[in-house]
C-alpha cells in the first residue's frame, strides 16, 4: 500500500476549508494538522484535528497548503520550505509570480524542498490550457474572459484595507480579455466612503481595470462563490490560418483551486528541488496512483 501523503493547511478561510473538505475525499493524503491564529475558535469541522499556531508545533509534514492571502505567501512559503516542507499555494498577482517562484527557489533548493506556486485555476490550471493552446497555434492570440463571478483574491485584497468592514469583488467581463470589477463593500464606523473607495481603486489588484465602488448594508446577502473563465486563441499553426480555440467553464471558485492545489500537492512530492510554475510541471503528475495506469487510459 502506498504511503499517504502527509498534509497541513495553514489558514482557515474559504480555500483552506475547501482543502480540507478536498483531502479528506482523497484517499492518498493524511491530515496532520490545521495553522490557524486563533486556536481557541473552536469550528465544528476541526474538533478531530490538531489546531496551532505556527507550522513548527507539526511532525512529519509532508506539504503545506498555504491557504492565506496571496500577499503573505511568501513569507509562509519560506518558513515552511526552511524547514524542509514542501508548499503549494494559490498566489494569483500575475504580474508578481516569476518573482515569487524565483525568491521561493533559492529557499526550496538550500532546504531540499519543493514549492509549486500559483497552483489555483487561474493562475494555475487555465495557464496549461493556455500554454497547449499557444504550442498548438504558435501564430495568434489569445484572451482570457473571467467571470461573471466573484474573485476571492480581489475580495481579500479590499478586506486588507483601512476602513472595510467587509467586502465583495465581482469580476464582470467586457470581451477580449477586459473586465470590470464591482466592489461591494460595508465600512467601518467612522470612516469615509470616498477615501475609502480610492484607496480601492489605486490598489494593485484594481489599478488597471475599470472598477465601481459601491456601498451596501450586507455584503453577506450578495456572496456567490460561482465563477468562471472562457479562453479563446485565434492563430496559425504552421502557416495555416484561422485556427480557433475555447476553452469555457462555470465553476465554484474555491473547490475548483482547492481541488487543482491537492493535485500540485502530488505533484510536489514527485519533482526535484525547487520553485515551479504548474506549466513546468507534467500534468500526469497532478493525478493519483500509477503514472502508466493513467497513460493507458488517458493517451
Amino acid at each position: 500500500m502506498q504511503k499517504r501523503i502527509r498534509a497541513a493547511v495553514i489558514g482557515f478561510g474559504n480555500i483552506g476549508k475547501y482543502v480540507l473538505e478536498t483531502l479528506e475525499s482523497s484517499s492518498d493524503f493524511e491530515v496532520v494538522g490545521i495553522v490557524r491564529r486563533n486556536v481557541s475558535d473552536k469550528i465544528p469541522e476541526l474538533q478531530k484535528y490538531n489546531v496551532v499556531t505556527t507550522i513548527t508545533d507539526l511532525k512529519n509534514v509532508d506539504v503545506a497548503f498555504l491557504c492565506t492571502p496571496t500577499r503573505s505567501v511568501e513569507s509562509y512559503a519560506k518558513e515552511c520550505l526552511s524547514a524542509g516542507i514542501n508548499t503549494v499555494d494559490s498566489f494569483d498577482i500575475h504580474s508578481k509570480i516569476l518573482d515569487l517562484r524565483n525568491s521561493l527557489n533559492d529557499t526550496a533548493l538550500k532546504n531540499n524542498a519543493v514549492s509549486i506556486v500559483s497552483a489555483g485555476w487561474d493562475p494555475g490550471s487555465d495557464s496549461v490550457v493556455r500554454t497547449l493552446m499557444e504550442a498548438m497555434a504558435p501564430k495568434g492570440i489569445t484572451y482570457t474572459n473571467f467571470g461573471p463571478g466573484m474573485s476571492m483574491g480581489h475580495t481579500v485584497a479590499v478586506k486588507a484595507i483601512t476602513g472595510v468592514k467587509a467586502a465583495l469583488s465581482m469580476t464582470i467581463p467586457t470581451g477580449t480579455g477586459v473586465h470590470r470589477r464591482m466592489v461591494y463593500i460595508e465600512i467601518e464606523d467612522g470612516s469615509d466612503f470616498k477615501t475609502v473607495s480610492e484607496a480601492i481603486k489605486n490598489d494593485d489588484y484594481f489599478i488597471h481595470d475599470e472598477t465601481h465602488v459601491f456601498q451596501v448594508d450586507n455584503v453577506e446577502a450578495l456572496k456567490d462563490m460561482g465563477h468562471g473563465v472562457l479562453m479563446e486563441r485565434k492563430g496559425v499553426s504552421g502557416n495555416t490560418q484561422n485556427q480557433l480555440f475555447k476553452f469555457d467553464m462555470r465553476i465554484n471558485n474555491p473547490a475548483l483551486t482547492a481541488q487543482v492545489l491537492v493535485g500540485a500537492a502530488r505533484a510536489a512530492m514527485k519533482q526535484k528541488p525547487g520553485a515551479y510554475t504548474m506549466i513546468e510541471i507534467p500534468v500526469v503528475d497532478l493525478l493519483p496512483g500509477d503514472k502508466e495506469q493513467w497513460i493507458k487510459k488517458l493517451v
